[in-house]
């Protein structure tokens, strides 16, 4: 039974971070034996709260009391010396070490002595949770989804009373996300606290005891799920208007080729073969670190094809990124928004020229004050808060910087978009708009949809594929339910050996 003394008590926190208020005078119980739900829209001041909590942040005043007594969380070591642990929605790992050493390091002072049996320990771990990571891997050579695994492994290894999720779902299957809520019931079972911090509101729905919901850094909802209110419901009191939660899909008539992949093999890929026409929206799915991360990186220039060709635009791959010109007509909007979309410390002008800036150049010159009228224009259509050129990218959520990047992305009109998760940390409402935004641009363009989230990837495609160890292991048309059917299977690589064979015969008839 959850205790009804609170394992912690937030009171009167507020935070500010020079003219933009983050949180206002909020207060919060959190008990063992609970899995306190946070919901808002990006912005509301979620993970400025939960920072303040795990030591990242300081509050400008407010308090914080542990079983009662007053704590001063000065310092991530000292959360984690109080039993507090958090995956972070940026991740905090050192690029340069493994697996195994970002998971255990700082735990013992015998690092070395111990190394075996640590790493005992971790991989029982890992096998419990269903995690499966080579603890031996570099993290500079992982996924986005991968090093999200690493950060859960870190949380669960450190065996924390306070267990905070921020978005742990976003590139988890849909069995490994009923997995993980089996583990948080049983940790909650097991006196421990627990709070998540998702945008999908039936997990909401299916997963807290409570739920609490900020808007412009203040609670403004405390909501029992067990009310029976319905997802739509939910994002209504979020958002404070109607959502629909769903998308009006035109169909669109496929036209030239844009791409056109064949026989693509090497860094982790085996023997892709694919087709995309303007027009065509091809979601990619499957679990992280299967060779979407690869396919991905050699379509948009970052890696050359080793062996098999890839045209661009009716040009070869060689030839598409030598030519300025051509580059312009391609938009990549990579998952990891902090690192590769965007500079933390430029202001939001400079990050939006980062891509844009030949079409505000004549000859030497750039013309800044005409980006600047146009992104000011971006910032309202898009509703990226603060709306403050100005602002460096770092002081922006992850939420508003990930509609900067794709403010930035669909100006330049491209003909080939390549949205990595466009929607991961997106709330209800901005999602909802990335999907509008990405059914329209594919009037003009051919598009690839990278995402872990098969609902999403069902509304808004044409294809699907399903990656799967390097393969793409099937493609079906979005009305071929059949096959739709089998997708979770496919994710997980059950009847590989069919599926391949059945790509061979449609790629080799």
């Amino acid at each position: 039974m959850p205790s009804t003394t609170p394992f912690i008590r937030l009171e009167n926190l507020s935070k500010s971070f020079g003219k933009v208020r983050a949180i206002h005078h909020i207060s919060l119980d959190i008990h063992r034996g609970q899995i306190l739900a946070l919901l808002g829209e990006n912005g509301a001041g979620k993970s400025t709260l939960m920072s303040l909590l795990a030591g990242q942040l300081q509050p400008d005043s407010g308090s914080i009391f542990l079983n009662g007594e007053k704590v001063v969380l000065n310092s991530t070591e000292k959360a984690i010396h109080y039993g507090i642990g958090m995956v972070y929605q940026h991740f905090k790992l050192v690029e340069n070490m493994n697996v195994l050493e970002n998971i255990i390091l700082g735990q013992s002072k015998n690092f070395w002595l111990r190394r075996s049996s640590l790493e005992a320990q971790v991989k029982e771990l890992a096998r419990n949770y269903g995690i499966n990571l080579d603890l031996n891997a570099p993290i500079r050579g992982l996924s986005m989804g991968e090093k999200q695994q690493v950060e859960i492994l870190k949380l669960l290894f450190r065996k924390s009373d306070l267990l905070i999720f921020d978005e742990p779902t976003a590139v988890l299957t849909p069995k490994e996300a009923d997995n993980l809520f089996a583990t948080m019931r049983e940790m909650a079972a097991k006196d421990k606290a627990i709070v998540f911090i998702s945008h999908k509101l039936e997990e909401v729905l299916s997963i807290a005891d409570h739920i609490a919901i900020l808007k412009q850094g203040e609670i403004i909802d405390r909501i029992n799920p067990d009310a029976g209110l319905s997802p739509a419901e939910l994002a209504r009191r979020m958002v404070g208007r109607p959502v629909l939660l769903q998308v009006q899909r035109q169909e669109v008539e496929p036209r030239q080729t844009v791409l056109k992949v064949q026989n693509l093999s090497g860094n982790g890929l085996e023997h892709i073969e694919l087709e995309l026409r303007q027009g065509e929206l091809l979601s990619l799915v499957g679990v992280a670190g299967n060779g979407q991360k690869a396919l991905v990186e050699t379509i948009c220039g970052l890696q050359p094809p080793k062996e098999g060709s890839v045209r661009i635009l009716g040009q070869d791959w060689h030839d598409f990124f030598a030519d300025k010109q051509s580059e312009s007509s391609l938009s990549y909007i990579p998952e990891d928004r902090q690192g590769l979309a965007t500079c933390s410390g430029l202001d939001l002008l400079d990050n939006f020229l980062l891509t844009t800036r030949h079409g505000f150049t004549q000859g030497p010159w750039l013309h800044k004050q005409v980006a600047g009228e146009k992104l000011e224009k971006l910032l309202h259509d898009f509703d990226i808060r603060p709306p403050d050129a100005a602002l460096r990218a770092w002081q922006l959520s992850g939420g508003n910087l990930q509609k900067l990047v794709l403010a930035r992305e669909f100006y330049r009109k491209p003909r080939l978009i390549v949205a990595e998760q466009p929607t991961q940390g997106l709330d209800i409402a901005a999602a909802e708009e990335v999907w509008r935004l990405l059914l329209k641009a594919r009037e003009q363009a051919g598009i690839i949809l990278v995402t872990g989230d098969l609902a999403e990837a069902l509304a808004l495609s044409d294809r699907i594929g399903v990656m799967f160890r390097g393969h793409l292991v099937a493609t079906m048309s979005r009305h071929d339910q059949a096959s739709i059917d089998r997708i979770p299977q496919m994710m997980a690589g059950l009847n590989e050996e069919e599926h391949k064979q059945t790509q061979y015969e449609e790629v080799n008839p």
